[in-house]
């Protein structure tokens, strides 16, 4: 009898945080479309357009939208009040500073300097740009959400616990942000991560549920190219991918991930992720599945000045990149 009670406890647990799982989905969707459509009809949405890698005038209201949808979402999902304000602080925090780069940093005067390097050249001569900004206030987003998460085991987190989570926080919001390159790819690269994290148990599940939710009510209007992310969208999905890691895994976890992650970051300073992805099928079918038109050819990228990876300058009229 006990065991049967046990099991029908289990069942009931397993039923619960299935329903609060479709739940936080739920809002995510529902609160990312609301404020979809509000910025969408907005009288100074025009702010927010620019031309993609078509040559098409596109919206970053789908920026605020996924930040905003899946910060709600991952919030409700969280197992306790400590970590819904770190969910909170890591979504809301790095999509602040991404849409701040996204508006400030299409000025002129802004555009010139591109990644970490000329962010701080820019600096060394007196100048602080709109990317470093973001850089800084990315950094400080997961190491904020990083101080206020609870450990997942009771013990005392240390400063390596808050230090990894910091790292794997902020450095999925670049990651993420460096992918946002193509319509929707962005959105599937997180949401490859993000749903397994959600079909499980545990604490993460309900962050990376909510997180999902809102990613799935947008991925089609990316697709279509009536919305772009631009950094407040894709640094919020990111960080936001990265706390329900950081709250799921383990210290060697987390070290793995970290150190995937900078791989996976230097390697863009060098390798175009565009380009590898063009030259490789599957994953070239699976970055152009659903998209309303297809990808350039890649021998005729060189008839288009590209910038570098990091950059992001096909995705979005220059003032998108990952750093700046």
């Amino acid at each position: 009898m006990a065991a049967d009670g046990g099991r029908a406890r289990g069942k009931g647990a397993r039923r619960a945080g299935a329903i609060a799982r479709l739940a936080a989905a739920g809002v995510g969707a529902m609160v990312g479309r609301s404020v979809l459509r509000t910025v969408l009809a907005a009288p100074g949405e025009r702010l927010l357009r620019r031309d993609n890698f078509h040559g098409q005038s596109v919206s970053l209201a789908g920026g605020p939208a996924l930040a905003l949808g899946a910060t709600a979402g991952a919030a409700l999902g969280a197992d306790d009040p400590r970590m819904a304000a770190a969910v909170a602080v890591a979504g809301l925090g790095a999509g602040a500073v991404g849409l701040y780069d996204d508006i400030a940093g299409a000025r002129p005067e802004q555009r010139a300097a591109k990644g970490f390097h000329g962010h701080l050249a820019a600096l060394r001569q007196g100048q602080i740009t709109a990317g470093l900004v973001k850089i800084l206030g990315v950094g400080a987003a997961g190491l904020g959400a990083a101080m206020i998460m609870t450990s997942t085991s009771g013990r005392r987190r240390t400063v390596v616990d808050v230090v990894l989570d910091a790292g794997v926080i902020a450095g999925s919001a670049n990651l993420v942000n460096l992918l946002d390159l193509r319509p929707g790819r962005a959105l599937k690269a997180g949401m490859t991560v993000a749903a397994p994290l959600a079909s499980r148990g545990g604490r993460a599940s309900g962050i990376a549920a909510g997180t999902v939710g809102a990613a799935s009510a947008l991925i089609s209007d990316d697709l279509d190219e009536r919305i772009m992310l631009g950094d407040g969208g894709a640094n919020a999905f990111g960080a936001l991918i990265g706390t329900a890691v950081a709250a799921r895994g383990g210290r060697l976890a987390k070290t793995v991930a970290l150190a995937g992650i900078a791989g996976l970051t230097l390697a863009s300073e060098k390798i175009s992720f565009t380009r590898v992805i063009a030259r490789t099928p599957v994953l070239r079918e699976l970055d152009e599945l659903g998209r309303r038109r297809p990808e350039v050819p890649v021998q005729r990228e060189r008839e288009v000045p590209v910038q570098r990876e990091g950059e992001n300058p096909a995705r979005r009229d220059a003032s998108a990149s990952p750093s700046g």
